[in-house]
């Protein structure tokens, strides 16, 4: 049976594995799974919604927009939906009425919140910079916006949900700085009359590696799409699932003789006569360029490196005389149990991270959701039962 052009497979079988295998390991402390980037490019909704149905009840999303997104698909607002990364020009009201929490980082932002208020208070987070100077109040803007915040919620303004912060994960001598110049902040804003009912300071590896960074929720990503940011570490070493399975067709087959040159710039030549097999995923859909020569693709269960560039919409490898055939499913990257490479491999060999491989791919990929777990208000909204 031929296989589609190109798709990438989503088990929720296995993030829904991955999901209660990290709980129990943050047990007793609140998980908070994050799903910025369109859910690391596996799909909010359905992502969001397989992860409601297994009783998560803390969502990060990064945005207003993509919260509201899920607020309009049904997630109530008994999982909270964290946001905190603000457009300037963002009205807040929609989501102050739609009980989206709001993580603020400086007065400005926290007063354009107040002003939005209308009936409900707006739910914040108040971000503290612990180091990693990319989010948070610094530490001489602290005051004036713990001052703020306790000024709007005593007049019925504001509610403060949390304090956070996030670490620079360079060292464990460098988050423990980070994590008592945090826990300092708060005794700070307690001091000035603000109670701080919620603490949350780690991500996915602070998470996993110290315990002692937990305070009262972890907000976790990787992990749940089965990839650990650990070095060194895979995710069947954690007890983890890869859920996202990254395959195409062979779209053309040719034979040419020794010596060759293939693609752009022929960096590549045939040491032989030998079969070419047209992939139609480039560069558009997520493929570096800087994959040719580290990553290979499995075929009937063997390896083929990619041969030559990689262009915009396909690349191509060299099958040698083995019977490659249009329409034979090639598997670019996935769990790593029938010997393809998987994307934690893919990060390694070009040098940055699995999460980056999985946020590249791109939308003419389309997601398919598989599994038992394809139920419930997930199977709804992919019927399109849902708004």
């Amino acid at each position: 049976m031929n296989a589609p052009l190109r798709r990438a497979e989503i088990d929720l079988d296995a993030y829904r594995a991955n999901l209660d295998l990290v709980r129990e390991w943050m047990d007793p402390v609140e998980v908070m799974a994050i799903m910025k980037a369109d859910a690391y490019g596996h799909g909010l909704e359905p992502i969001a919604l397989a992860a409601v149905d297994a009783g998560i009840r803390w969502i990060g999303v990064l945005t207003v927009p993509a919260a509201l997104r899920l607020r309009s698909i049904g997630v109530g607002e008994d999982v909270h939906l964290f946001t905190w990364q603000h457009d300037p020009a963002l009205d807040f009201r929609d989501a102050i009425d739609s009980a989206v929490d709001l993580g603020v980082s400086n007065v400005a932002e926290l007063q354009r919140v107040i002003d939005a208020v209308d009936q409900r208070p707006a739910r914040v987070h108040l971000g503290v910079d612990s180091g990693l100077h990319r989010d948070g109040a610094t530490l001489e803007a602290w005051p004036g916006l713990v001052s703020l915040a306790v000024d709007a919620q005593r007049a019925g303004r504001i509610e403060v949900v949390a304090a956070y912060t996030h670490l620079a994960e360079s060292s464990d001598e460098d988050d423990a700085s980070a994590v008592a110049l945090f826990d300092a902040a708060v005794e700070q804003a307690e001091d000035l009359g603000l109670d701080v009912p919620m603490e949350h300071v780690a991500a996915s590896l602070a998470g996993l590696e110290r315990k002692e960074f937990r305070k009262d929720m972890v907000r976790m990503g990787a992990n749940l799409f089965g990839i650990p940011g650990a070095d060194g570490v895979s995710a069947s070493d954690l007890g983890l699932e890869p859920v996202m399975t990254l395959t195409a067709s062979v779209a053309k087959t040719k034979r040419v003789p020794v010596d060759t040159g293939v693609s752009y710039d022929y960096t590549y030549r045939t040491a032989n006569e030998t079969t070419l097999a047209l992939v139609p995923v480039g560069y558009a859909d997520g493929v570096p360029r800087l994959a040719q020569g580290r990553i290979e693709v499995t075929i009937g269960g063997t390896r083929y490196p990619i041969a030559g560039r990689v262009a915009m919409d396909q690349f191509l490898v060299d099958v040698g005389d083995d019977d490659v055939q249009v329409g034979d499913t090639v598997v670019l990257f996935g769990t790593g149990e029938h010997d393809e490479m998987t994307v934690l491999e893919w990060g390694r060999a070009l040098g940055t991270i699995g999460e980056e491989i999985v946020c590249r791919i791109g939308t003419r990929v389309p997601r398919v959701y598989e599994g038992h777990r394809v139920e419930g208000h997930v199977a709804e909204y992919l019927r399109g039962e849902r708004p």
